[in-house]
């Protein structure tokens, strides 16, 4: 079977890279989409280990749609008695882009119809009572390319389920996941989250460190589905367990919210990881590490405070952040002029999206002390 893995513009390659890391051979990387083909069991170590992408979804068929009819007929002739069972609750999620079909409403409606008339016929009855369990179908059209999949996640692979509580405009764990990736993090090295908001990226670092599959905590939508075997996520989840280094972690989270820091106290303990909190500014970051791994989701102006203070929180953030000499860091904002106000050039500026937002990763990997850094502003 072919299955796809979506994700954030940007991070294809990382999600290329986690399959690679669990045994699976990437088949094709596209824009916010990896393909890889395999069996059910391949499918479940995906939706456990993938860190970085947004749903792991399953390839039902694909084919031309430049008209509703050519929609309605492509989607009647694939079999879905193969999936679908006679009471399926079908929920259909639709989206289009570059496509003579751009009307994502009318596309679901048409898809839900003829997937309907497929199952009654294939069936025998006239009535569908909808009354089992959900099952997601997700209909995709890209340059008249239609293709129709089901979606096993359930909730987006984001949800890891140890985040119950949320702060305001908190980072998603798959883009946390992926900052603390991108900023080539080590489990042995310090790491410091001096603005941690409710400890994504602290808590995503002691999961990577301690080779904790993600998706441990949580149920998946296939689970349900009648077509599998039960024993498949059983299988995946005890591998997962079995891989688990509970190595001693040197991670810190601060923030200048004390509510913020008691959250991250709640969620660090139902991800199943320890790690180190405080309440504490950014002016008084400071470490004995002579080198580490510093990430950082501070605010941007638009979101939380004034653009002003934004701004006077940057300048800061890089006398603060200049005392940790040899230390790589990584600091995401939506803010165009960042560099300007923060007073150095990034090494690294890698284009992304945080709530629908575009952001930029900055990235600074030599020492400050280099006379790289570049002048403040004035």
């Amino acid at each position: 079977m072919r299955w796809i893995a979506t994700c954030k513009l940007g991070l294809e390659a990382l999600v290329a890279a986690e399959l690679k890391h669990i045994g699976i051979a990437p088949e094709t990387v596209a824009d916010a989409r990896v393909t890889f083909l395999g069996d059910e069991t391949a499918m479940a170590r995906a939706c456990l280990w993938l860190r970085t992408a947004e749903r792991v979804l399953m390839e039902v068929g694909t084919f031309e749609a430049k008209t509703f009819e050519a929609l309605f007929e492509g989607v009647k002739a694939l079999p879905w008695k193969q999936y679908l069972a006679r009471d399926a609750f079908i929920h259909v999620n639709g989206k289009s882009a570059k496509s003579t079909l751009f009307s994502v409403s009318d596309c679901q409606s048409i898809t839900k119809k003829a997937i309907v008339e497929n199952l009654r016929a294939a069936y025998h009855t006239q009535t569908l009572p909808e009354t089992g369990g959900e099952v997601i179908v997700e209909v995709g059209i890209l340059r008249d390319q239609v293709t129709l999949a089901l979606d096993p996640c359930g909730a987006g692979l984001s949800r890891r389920g140890y985040r119950t509580w949320n702060v305001a405009a908190p980072i998603s764990e798959t883009l946390g996941a992926a900052i603390v990736l991108l900023s080539r993090f080590a489990p042995e090295e310090p790491f410091i989250d001096p603005m941690c908001g409710s400890g994504t990226m602290p808590i995503e670092a002691a999961m990577i460190a301690q080779n904790r599959a993600p998706g441990l905590n949580r149920a998946f939508a296939a689970e349900t589905w009648p077509f599998l075997p039960k024993h498949i996520f059983d299988r995946a989840r005890e591998e997962a367990r079995d891989a688990i280094q509970p190595i001693k972690l040197d991670i810190l989270g601060t923030d200048i919210d004390a509510h913020s820091i008691a959250l991250c106290k709640k969620h660090a303990k139902k991800a199943g990881v320890m790690i180190n909190w405080a309440v504490r500014p950014v002016k008084e970051l400071q470490s004995s590490k002579p080198s580490g791994v510093l990430v950082c989701n501070p605010p941007y102006g638009e979101r939380m405070l004034k653009k002003s203070e934004a701004e006077r929180l940057y300048r800061e953030m890089r006398t603060a952040f200049d005392g940790l000499t040899d230390w790589r860091k990584s600091i995401i904002t939506a803010h165009p002029d960042f560099e300007r106000i923060y007073g150095r050039r990034a090494d690294r500026r890698r284009k992304l999206s945080n709530g629908g937002m575009p952001c930029t990763l900055y990235q600074y990997f030599r020492p400050t002390s280099d006379g790289s850094e570049g002048s403040r502003e004035k």
